[in-house]
């Protein structure tokens, strides 16, 4: 048999064993219901935090949002209402404005206010969350220490808050939102993928702690997304970064939040949308917890494909930096 014959038949074989377990997946995994259940995201007033919120509403959650700017919270509470509206399941919608990375006693007393009013939360996603694309030396220690904060801090002490809750009810969902840069260190990305790579190791940590409890935790690694934040980010972004970050393209928001929702009701682990976030979240599993069977099959029978093609990748990324580098020095000389 040659080489060719040889790979297509392992793919083949690969391809009907994954086709089963994926059928076999769908046939055990239990998914958890939301209709009245208290749904608490964080970045709720725009992008993916707030396409969480019109995908859990639609499902009969009762839904607090959490953001820094009134005014965007307010239109987005009467555009979730819209939805609540137009769903046979209903629920409710309320609104909080704190700085969740600088002010953790408000962060406190917004859990208590809330669960008051829309009862012990169940789920938390935590969407609240910029990017900041620049060179590393370029980088300012205001912004860096405003990435961590927002990023990594304003995820905490949220989370501690709600856990505490969750365990007295004995159950509950995290969620956290990363970034396929938390995966994978970028250019231009430093500070933002040290911080959204913090946030994945704070999850796993979680994750064995909360287990006991009945509550699950799930990291969400969306490729870039087309958000306001996004268009941000833009605005300071090197072309290098740019160029890189083109080939896993551009998703909607909805897209992201549909399968966010989807795979925390089901309690994975991990959740990203894409092929390339497929491969990644399979390379990068490392010692993170076994959730589901698809995923783990993945990561065993495919490390080593995904390693490969990742080689091509990662030249492909050097090229288009040193490609960059050269076209500078270029100018340079030609001053």
């Amino acid at each position: 048999m040659s080489l060719c014959c040889y790979l297509e038949y392992i793919l083949i074989v690969v391809g009907v064993i994954f086709a089963f377990i994926a059928v076999a997946d769908k046939l055990i995994s239990k998914k958890r219901d939301l209709k009245g259940k208290h749904v608490m995201i964080t970045g709720g007033s725009s992008g993916i935090g707030l396409s969480v919120a019109h995908e859990v509403a639609g499902r009969g959650a009762h839904v607090t949002l959490i953001a820094r700017n009134i005014a965007n919270l307010e239109k987005a509470k009467a555009d979730v209402e819209a939805t609540v509206a137009n769903s046979v399941a209903g629920g409710k919608v309320q609104i909080f404005s704190v700085n969740l990375g600088c002010d953790s006693d408000a962060v406190s007393s917004v859990i208590k206010d809330a669960e008051a009013v829309l009862g012990p939360v169940y789920m938390l996603v935590n969407c609240a969350g910029f990017s900041r694309a620049q060179k590393f030396e370029e980088l300012s220690p205001q912004v860096v220490k405003s990435v961590m904060d927002v990023n990594v801090l304003g995820s905490f002490f949220i989370t501690q808050e709600a856990v505490r809750s969750m365990k007295q009810q004995q159950e509950g969902i995290i969620v956290f939102t990363s970034s396929q840069g938390g995966l994978l260190g970028l250019y231009g990305f430093s500070a933002y993928s040290a911080a959204k790579g913090a946030l994945i190791k704070l999850a796993e940590a979680l994750h064995m702690e909360v287990k006991p409890y009945n509550i699950t935790v799930t990291v969400c690694c969306p490729p870039d997304t087309d958000t306001p934040g996004f268009e941000e980010e833009n605005k300071t972004k090197p072309t290098e970064t740019k160029l890189i970050s083109e080939a896993a393209g551009l998703f909607k928001p909805e897209e992201v939040a549909h399968k966010l929702v989807e795979d925390a009701l089901a309690g994975k682990f991990m959740t990203t949308n894409g092929l390339e976030g497929f491969m990644l979240t399979a390379l990068c599993a490392g010692m993170g917890p076994i959730t589901d069977l698809k995923s783990f099959l993945a990561q065993v029978l495919l490390s080593g494909v995904f390693r490969a093609v990742s080689a091509f990748y990662l030249w492909s990324f050097d090229r288009i930096v040193y490609k960059e580098y050269q076209q500078r020095m270029s100018s340079k000389k030609a001053e």
